[in-house]
């Protein structure tokens, strides 16, 4: 009996034991699955190792929960290989929230791959009502990734609907700069085109706000006033409780004093003739010679300027670009114009009754000798200088109808001081300016200089007449400079515009032909383009030898790999398949519909009609070039050549500002690219005395000679070029 009594008293001790032991264990599991459900609703967050680590502790139906987990932290730390790998060993069957889950992180996937179209059809199947609201957060800025920041009525709606699922304020002001950033995109035509529905009430306000900036982003007195009777018509709109950052920059406006600019350009040596040029188109500017800024070309103008009697004006004396000059830049020989089939007639000069004179440097205003290493001040140059237009010489018409634009009345009493920067290190003169009293400096123009201003401390507003590889946003520094890279940009949204969706570049085989296509490529993925191929070209010679040789050009090329998404390998089964090729050829098969040729006069004679050659006149695709090719030397047999041929050039020398046209060339003896920077100089004038417009206030556009102007938010200088076509001998606008 002992021996029995003893074993159920033993027995009975153990019970509770084991009973706790059981308890605890379901605890466990319960508080394992509680933990993982929290991760997944977005009340705790970790990072992919640990959910990694829970993932492979877990036999239960929370591991499926910490294996969505780990791919969204994996995705969100950009190990996007590991996470498509573990998303595709996801189980089949799968509870309600995990589904919702898996939903969101497909387009998540697709977004990883720069698969914009394949995500965007992914979340059109998502019903974002279902979704827990930090879900429906995800969903929105999914929504938001995929319209890769074009301007378009998805994306301020998905703006408007994240909003109030935002807890912070700083992502609150991140989605309200977001919102106005889209809208101020907008073209004025785009924003006319919206139709939103009755019910709209935040879109309406933001859609008035956008009004008002249209209307008013030229005067920022006026700007000011309108923001604040709109905040006051939507004291409930998210942007009236928290006002876009640029917006705010324009209620903190103060115009930036102008009364002394300080003037930096190189004098002396190889780049002179490029600074004295720049110079006498800046005082022309100053002392009203340079002719009223006004807007893009009418035809009128366009015919007349374009047809200035067969003008001949020579080739510059360097084909080297504005933008890669150096303190030690090299000049080149002058070039001739070639023709295929037909020989280019000598023509005469405009206006002149005689054949044009060769290129020379602008006559030179009287300054002190350089090796003082002081800033000198320079007198309004002499008559002969500016060659202004004779009252008896004829003129192309003024505009019938003026844009809207800003202008700056003539100041012959401005206190300008011109700085040779070749006499001085950089730093040198800055602080010289500083102690002359100077408030502004417009310079300097080599690109070298310029690299080294990013680098100074100067507290002076400084409008640099270059771009640094590299842009560092300085609150006191704008960057205007005539670069190739920015007329390939702008053809990329002409063509764009046109409605063409396969361009090929075509381009010198140089590191100077790399840049173009780079920054086309670049700016047509912006604009929701796709691939974009490029062929590179040889030398005049190799060309001419393809011609006797009796080929052609083939519309076909390598994708650029700035226009390539980012391809990555893909696991499936456990069988790896590489990334597809970059360097693949692809012929155009009909598909080019577009070429942009980057070539001199002389190349592009050869180019168009070996194009022509190989594919046939009727090949479908438009052919459009840089002003590279524009360089005054358009004789009728060559305008008839390049019949179809659409190209880009400055506003001025396509008929916007006939007088200051023929001013600018008789200053420079026809030479067309000096004339490009006497308009550059003439626009530095009206850029300095809105210096403040053009850094604090989103949108606020110039219409100058050398483009329509308007400021990134690192306030580089953007043109937006005049389009010309060559059609039947003569040349017309390209719209």
């Amino acid at each position: 009996m002992v021996p029995s009594t003893f074993l159920r008293s033993k027995a009975a001790r153990c019970l509770p034991v084991v009973l706790a032991a059981l308890l605890f264990a379901g605890c466990g599991t319960q508080h394992s699955a509680d933990q993982s459900t929290a991760h997944l609703e977005g009340s705790a967050q970790a990072d992919s190792g640990y959910y990694l680590q829970q993932m492979q502790q877990s036999s239960d139906d929370s591991k499926t929960t910490w294996q969505l987990l780990a791919i969204r932290a994996l995705l969100k730390e950009g190990k996007n290989q590991q996470a498509l790998e573990l998303y595709g060993q996801l189980p089949q069957d799968l509870n309600a929230s995990q589904r919702q889950e898996q939903s969101l992180l497909a387009p998540e996937i697709k977004l990883s791959q720069k698969d914009f179209a394949g995500a965007q059809a992914l979340l059109a199947k998502i019903d974002a009502t279902s979704l827990e609201n930090n879900q429906q957060a995800r969903y929105w800025q999914d929504v938001i990734v995929a319209q890769q920041g074009q301007p378009s009525l998805t994306l301020l709606r998905a703006l408007i609907a994240q909003e109030p699922l935002l807890t912070s304020a700083q992502d609150k002001q991140k989605n309200i700069d977001a919102t106005w950033q889209a809208l101020s995109s907008m073209t004025k035509e785009q924003a006319a085109a919206l139709v939103i529905n009755a019910d709209e009430n935040v879109l309406q306000g933001w859609l008035d706000l956008q009004r008002v900036w249209f209307d008013n982003r030229n005067d920022p007195d006026m700007m000011k006033a309108g923001i604040q009777d709109w905040k006051t018509r939507y004291p409930q709109n998210p942007g009236a409780k928290m006002l876009p950052t640029q917006l705010v920059n324009v209620q903190n406006f103060k115009p930036a004093s102008t009364a002394k600019i300080a003037l930096f350009l190189p004098l002396n040596g190889q780049a002179a003739v490029y600074g004295r040029t720049i110079q006498q188109g800046f005082e022309a500017a100053k002392n009203g010679s340079a002719g009223a800024i006004s807007g893009s070309a009418v035809p009128e103008q366009t015919a007349q300027a374009a047809s200035v009697q067969d003008n001949n004006a020579v080739v510059s004396p360097s084909q080297a670009e504005v933008s890669d000059l150096t303190a030690s830049q090299p000049t080149a020989d002058v070039q001739t114009q070639p023709t295929i089939g037909s020989q280019a007639r000598p023509v005469q000069a405009p206006g002149t009754g005689q054949d044009a004179a060769p290129a020379a440097a602008p006559a030179q205003p009287d300054v002190q000798a350089p090796a003082t290493q002081q800033p000198v001040s320079t007198p309004a140059p002499a008559p002969a200088e500016t060659a202004p237009v004779s009252p008896d010489e004829p003129t192309a018409p003024q505009p019938t109808a003026q844009p809207a634009v800003a202008s700056v009345p003539a100041n012959p009493s401005a206190n300008i001081k011109v700085y040779d920067t070749t006499t001085a290190p950089l730093d040198q003169l800055l602080n010289q300016a500083q102690q002359d009293g100077a408030t502004l400096v417009v310079g300097p123009l080599l690109k070298n200089e310029v690299e080294s201003l990013t680098k100074s401390n100067t507290s002076l507003n400084v409008l640099a007449l270059n771009e640094p590889e590299s842009v560092q946003n300085r609150a006191n520094i704008c960057y205007f400079a005539l670069s190739p890279e920015d007329e390939a940009r702008d053809a990329a949204h002409h063509i764009h515009d046109q409605g063409k969706q396969a361009p090929l570049v075509l381009i010198p085989r140089s590191a100077f032909g790399d840049r173009v296509a780079n920054a086309f490529a670049q700016e047509w993925q912006k604009i929701g383009g796709g691939v974009v191929l490029e062929q590179k070209f040889g030398s005049v010679n190799e060309l001419r030898g393809n011609v006797n040789g009796g080929g052609g050009i083939a519309l076909t090329g390598s994708p650029i790999n700035a226009s390539l998404p980012q391809q990555q390998a893909v696991t499936i089964g456990g069988l790896t398949i590489p990334a597809p090729p970059s360097d693949a050829q692809i012929s155009s098969g009909g598909k080019v519909d577009a070429a942009y040729i980057v070539a001199t006069p002389d190349e592009i004679a050869y180019i168009k009609p070996m194009i022509a050659m190989r594919n046939g006149s009727q090949n479908g695709a438009t052919l459009y070039a840089s002003s590279r090719s524009a360089q005054g030397t358009a004789g009728p047999d060559f305008r008839l050549e390049m019949d179809g041929l659409q190209f880009s050039e400055i506003p001025m020398l396509a008929g916007s500002n006939p007088a200051l046209m023929q001013q600018a060339l008789g200053a420079v003896r026809n030479d067309y690219s000096l004339a490009r920077l006497y308009a550059m100089g003439a626009d530095a004038w009206t850029l300095a005395n809105h210096f403040s417009q053009m850094r604090q206030v989103p949108g606020f556009e110039l219409n100058g000679n050398t483009g329509d102007l308007t400021a990134t938010q690192d306030c580089v200088i953007n043109r937006k070029l005049s389009w010309l076509k060559y059609q039947q001998g003569q040349m017309v606008p390209a719209n």
